[in-house]
């Protein structure tokens, strides 16, 4: 370990952000020399691996089939949907040359795949009675990213872009399927701890094509609201112009409906953030790569200290035999307190500790993670108290994330309130007249704070303002409420 700690909260989150992903050798991150471009290490990666399997598995129960496109996008391609070429166009990666040659056609890093994606459907889809098709691919993407770029949050190469697309006959089947990405995404964060809002984008803010755009926000340490998942419905935008066209059921011709729904990296580090602390990572056992570790405590004799790592072995197997992921840290170079911290560091939910006290007493130390506590189990009751625990980690994590984000979303009754708590670090919801170019109005004369969305009432059960509510930017009767907050 090296440098010092800084707190996980306001201002120096990104310092602690990139002192824990690089502590515990998830992610390095500002030394490839590349912008906005960083190397999952090994234990990342599992960490990596293990959430995709996660989001993988919620979409294959659901009927999704993963395929795998080009990364390259020719320009003729790209430039037929004139909308979502407007929407990118500042962020895209061009390739103009090939070894000493000029590309004919420019070529695109993927951005996104709907262009790529419809162009290939309208050779494969011609009737109603394929559809619908739920298409997914988890790939590497590729936007200029103009801001100050921050590991995982704001990066030029997103590694980990899982991108779903979907064609349905009507424009009713496809708001189906719209609610259906919001039904994974729920159950995937939910899984995951990751508290959320979800709320429909403005439509200045929608995603460039798009009919509208439903966004999951979550807030970090330092009081940025951060996108974590969005969802499109695409109306017909992209099968009008790549002409994905089906005979429907009554025997006319029609354009496919379309939507699309994508999550990234974020996701990692929405879970550094909301479960870790000034220790360092704090995994849950699901996602974790080793979920218990056994550390044997040498004993003041050679004998002793065999016989006390013989025993960790033997408490090593019965945990493996449990089905945890398990290893013994028996290295001879590292006090036991040393290792004490340095898998506190990397996150590991459970610690046994076996020393000589434990020899032939039928019992060991167990230590959790999120509590920092101890007790000590009966081996003959270990396993299902490991299964028990594990469990009430993961319940812990998540119960702990939920309440400290509920407390930050607040209501504000006049824009004056509502300015100061989304300065302070809250999401802030304020009764609005329904009319955009209020919302608007907040963005270009409130510095630093930004539209989070608008609350869907098919998600939530609420209830509009009172009457005699007003909009607390034109001062009409309001009608429902928006979200604001400062962004990462």
């Amino acid at each position: 370990m090296s440098g010092e700690r800084p707190s996980k909260f306001g201002e120096s989150f990104s310092e602690w952000f990139s002192w824990i992903i690089r502590e515990a050798e998830i992610y390095d991150y500002g030394r490839y020399p590349v912008k906005g471009m960083g190397v999952w290490m090994p234990y990342g990666f599992q960490i990596r691996r293990r959430v995709i399997e996660i989001i993988r598995r919620l979409l294959d129960e659901t009927g999704h089939e993963e395929i795998l496109l080009p990364l390259l996008i020719p320009e003729t391609l790209f430039k037929k949907e004139s909308e979502h070429v407007r929407g990118f166009e500042a962020e895209v990666f061009w390739v103009t040359r090939a070894g000493l040659n000029e590309l004919d056609v420019k070529l695109v890093l993927r951005p996104t795949s709907e262009t790529a994606l419809s162009y290939m459907e309208s050779m494969w889809i011609k009737g109603y009675r394929q559809l619908p098709k739920k298409y997914y691919q988890i790939v590497s993407m590729f936007r200029y990213e103009t801001k100050m770029t921050k590991p995982m949050i704001r990066v030029r190469e997103v590694t980990m872009f899982k991108e779903a697309h979907t064609a349905h006959e009507t424009f009713s089947d496809a708001e189906r399927q719209v609610m259906e990405a919001v039904d994974i995404y729920r159950r995937f964060f939910d899984e995951l701890g990751i508290p959320y809002l979800i709320s429909k984008r403005p439509q200045w803010d929608k995603f460039a094509g798009a009919v509208y755009t439903i966004a999951f926000d979550t807030l970090l340490p330092d009081g940025r609201a951060m996108q974590i998942g969005t969802v499109h419905h695409l109306g017909q935008t992209f099968s009008s112009v790549f002409e994905v066209r089906i005979q429907r059921r009554d025997e006319s011709l029609d354009f496919v409906w379309q939507t699309s729904y994508g999550i990234s990296e974020r996701v990692i580090a929405s879970i550094i953030a909301f479960h870790s602390d000034e220790r360092g990572l704090i995994l849950m056992p699901k996602i974790a790569p080793i979920q218990v570790v056994v550390v044997p405590i040498p004993g003041r004799d050679e004998e002793t200290t065999r016989r006390v790592r013989e025993f960790a072995r033997e408490v090593a197997k019965m945990v493996s035999d449990a089905g945890f992921r398990v290893r013994v840290d028996d290295r001879e170079d590292m006090r036991p307190v040393e290792k004490y911290f340095y898998w506190e560091l990397k996150g590991v939910p459970i610690r046994i500790e076996v020393g000589p006290r434990e020899l032939g007493s039928g019992k060991v130390v167990v230590f959790r993670r999120d509590k920092l506590e101890k007790r000590q189990v009966e081996l003959g009751n270990l396993a299902e108290f490991l299964r028990e625990l594990a469990r009430d980690i993961e319940n812990t994590l998540r119960e702990r994330a939920w309440s400290w984000f509920r407390e930050r979303i607040k209501l504000a009754t006049s824009l004056e309130e509502a300015l100061k708590l989304a300065k302070e670090g809250c999401i802030v919801e304020i009764p609005w007249c329904g009319d955009e170019r209020c919302l608007q109005r907040v963005v270009d004369e409130a510095e630093g704070i930004d539209v989070i969305g608008i609350p869907l009432p098919t998600i939530e059960s609420r209830e509009p303002p009172k009457d005699g509510s007003r909009c607390v930017v034109c001062g009409a009767q309001a009608r429902w409420w928006a979200r604001i907050g400062r962004k990462c």
